[in-house]
């Protein structure tokens, strides 16, 4: 119950660290791609420059704005019906999240004011899973104050909690709280994964893929391929504890598989050129495959705040949507 209690009363500088929301607030959120949406003028469509006529009513569904309501309906007929338009759009943002045993790691400590998930409350560090889920409300926090639909799923064999796209008030409390309690298990099958988003995504979306990335870029590829077959917009956000990042490690220790491999007892300081140069060459080869699928692809590191890395993406983002458009 006390548990519960701090999640209800968790709020949004809280749980992102107190600066994150303020080095985002400069920027705005724009699809690279030409999706089908156009919320309040702020995304590229194919519709710009027409004019947007009634064209009927639908029934209300949770997670649809009441602003679109017809009242004059609802009185003569007591149903929620909304108010459809011809190019009637809106920008759907999907987020990913990788909930696989290796997100668990972190090796750094936790300080007070950054919230906390099930594998942190557990190992007292802030893992590669908080991470993921701190950058996760920082985009949900973004795109619903543009007026955006946002909707979370996370996944590791398969998709696994989701909550459905919303603009709603509520949608960013009810993200935060799918997340700080969720298990963080089981091994990334990510084609597996963008294979079961999709029959729930049935228009054009921009998705945000949160992990660590570490498993076959092969894999990665035909994950990539499915989304690019319908044209939707990628992002790629790769979480790395900052210890895989540099392997600053000189004391002799068995290392453990966080996704089923067996123990391997070695010295860190023999293996350590090595170990970064194959890190190296997996985190280029992911960024040369997934721009070759038109996608943005972006490493952050555990150890850093989350809102200067979303400020540089939404800053380059921005920056190449202002290109295309002149």
């Amino acid at each position: 119950m006390k548990t519960h209690n701090r999640i209800e009363r968790m709020r949004a500088e809280e749980y992102l660290a107190p600066e994150t929301l303020m080095q985002l607030a400069p920027f705005e959120l724009r699809a690279r791609a030409i999706v089908e949406g156009l919320s309040s003028g702020m995304h590229r469509s194919p519709y710009q420059g027409l004019a947007v006529e009634f064209a009927e009513h639908r029934q209300y569904t949770p997670g649809d704005s009441i602003r679109t309501l017809d009242w004059k309906v609802f009185a003569r007929t007591d149903k929620l019906y909304v108010k459809r338009y011809e190019q009637e759009t809106n920008l759907d943002v999907v987020i990913l999240i990788d909930r696989s045993r290796s997100m668990r790691y972190g090796s750094l400590g936790m300080k007070t004011g950054w919230g906390g998930t099930d594998p942190s409350r557990a190992t007292s560090h802030w893992t590669k899973w908080d991470h993921a889920t701190a950058i996760t409300a920082a985009l949900a926090y973004l795109c619903l104050q543009q007026g955006d639909r946002v909707g979370v799923a996370t996944f590791s064999d398969g998709l696994h909690t989701a909550l459905r796209r919303s603009g709603a008030r509520d949608q960013w409390r009810a993200i935060v709280q799918a997340l700080a309690v969720e298990p963080v298990v089981g091994q990334a099958s990510f084609a597996k994964a963008a294979e079961q988003a999709l029959v729930k995504v049935h228009n054009r979306a921009l998705f945000f893929i949160v992990s660590d990335f570490l498993g076959p870029v092969d894999e990665i590829r035909a994950m990539l391929a499915r989304f690019r077959h319908r044209k939707d917009d990628i992002v790629l956000v790769q979480t790395l504890d900052r210890q895989e990042l540099r392997f600053e490690l000189d004391v002799p220790a068995p290392f453990l598989g966080l996704e089923g491999e067996p123990a391997l007892e070695t010295d860190p300081q023999a293996i350590r050129a090595a170990y970064l140069q194959v890190m190296r060459e997996h985190i280029e080869q992911l960024a040369t495959t997934t721009r070759a699928f038109g996608a943005d692809f972006f490493t952050v590191d555990t150890h850093e705040s989350v809102g200067p890395a979303l400020a540089a993406l939404l800053d380059r983002r921005t920056s190449y949507a202002g290109r295309r458009a002149r």
